[in-house]
């Protein structure tokens, strides 16, 4: 009986040994077949590297290869927001943000397969020089940009304060060249004043780590001195952190969503106003070169109907991108999400149609989208 039952034990050990084997191993196999061409890519890269490295005619540093491999990858995501930034690139994008950087002051982007001015910065040698959105930049001090990367242009065109860039510019099939001063670009981009029947006039020139803030504090200075209705100036607003969109549009925007961020796999993040209600009425001035950041202020704002939008159509960039720190110098910024309006519009690629189309004339000696704009807030006040 004892060894019947030591045999019975001995038995079902080896059962659950080879069902645990036979589960390990399909397991294992599963996952590897999954991997399998992950694995067989990786490999393959890695054999590409190995052999550059050792039989390339001249020595080249690992790093360098590594770095092109890395932009290579990038690149192929065929999608102009996304790009690999050196140690040099990534120092001037935080500089950018935090509210200054070297250049000649354009934000440039790639529409149609082309480099395209986003929007000139106020102030800055672009804005003097003429420069306008829309404008298609073809060569950069002679060389052709067709296929160059955003990033390769943007390190182009920035430099050494007081040297020189010529940018060959196309704007509706005529070509002109461009000569650039570069200098260093201190950006405060919000301005106000309080204009004639209590009308106050905010001008956001970007979005980046003092505008929330900033507008904030201009907002609150023109109720003191009686704001009852406001023109926000969002014209040629290249964009910037989304955060801060939300918190100026907070300040206006009624309770209720701003704006959704959803992933790839339908995970969404909204982003909403606290504000009771609606003060005032506000008039909102875009155009083309309206993009990203000021296209959710714009977005919320029409959608929720707190806000009436004069001028053109938007520029239409309606993607979120995040900072991924490689190591102590580079990183990449890649697109993650995309962002949705209050009422679920994707805008990407899109832009969004203002509720009164008011052009400009090209000698703009009258701002008549401004003009508009006073008349609509009058016969609502």
């Amino acid at each position: 009986m004892y060894l019947l039952s030591r045999r019975k034990l001995i038995f079902g050990a080896v059962v659950l040994v080879l069902v645990t084997f036979l589960t390990t191993s399909a397991g294992f196999l599963y996952l590897m077949n999954a991997w399998s061409s992950d694995v067989v890519s990786t490999l393959k890269v890695l054999r590409a590297l190995q052999v550059v490295k050792s039989r390339y005619v001249e020595a080249v540093p690992v790093e360098t290869l590594i770095a092109g491999s890395i932009k290579g990858m990038v690149k192929s995501l065929n999608d102009p927001h996304s790009l690999y930034m050196d140690a040099k690139m990534f120092k001037e994008f935080m500089i950018e943000t935090e509210g200054s950087f070297g250049g000649v002051g354009i934000v440039i982007g790639t529409k149609d397969k082309m480099l395209t001015v986003i929007a000139p910065i106020e102030g800055t040698p672009g804005e003097k020089s003429g420069i306008k959105s829309g404008d298609q930049i073809i060569k950069i001090d002679g060389q052709d940009t067709k296929d160059l990367a955003l990033d390769e242009a943007v390190s182009k065109i920035r430099g050494p304060e007081g040297s020189q860039v010529v940018l060959t510019i196309m704007r509706e099939q005529e070509v002109q060249d461009y000569t650039l001063t570069r200098s260093n670009i201190q950006i405060k981009t919000v301005a106000g004043k309080m204009l004639d029947n209590n009308i106050g006039y905010i001008r956001i020139s970007m979005f980046n780590e003092n505008t929330g803030n900033d507008f904030v504090h201009k907002l609150q200075e023109l109720e003191k001195q009686g704001l009852k209705a406001m023109v926000l100036d969002l014209r040629d607003n290249p964009g910037g952190l989304l955060d801060e969109s939300v918190k100026v549009a907070s300040q206006f925007v009624p309770k209720g969503p701003v704006v959704s961020v959803v992933t790839r796999d339908g995970k969404r993040e909204t982003h909403s106003s606290k504000l009771e209600a609606a003060k005032y009425p506000v008039a909102i001035l875009v155009n083309g070169g309206s993009a990203s950041a000021s296209e959710i202020v714009a977005g919320a704002a029409q959608d929720t109907g707190v806000g009436t939008l004069i001028g053109t159509k938007t520029y239409g960039k309606g993607s979120v991108q995040t900072i991924v720190r490689l190591d102590e110098g580079s990183a990449i910024k890649l697109t993650i999400a995309k962002y949705l309006t209050p009422s679920d519009r994707s805008i990407n690629g899109v832009g969004i149609e203002p509720d009164i189309v008011v052009q400009l004339p090209e000698s703009r000696d009258k701002d008549l989208q401004l003009d508009k704009a006073l008349e609509v807030l009058k016969s609502k006040m």
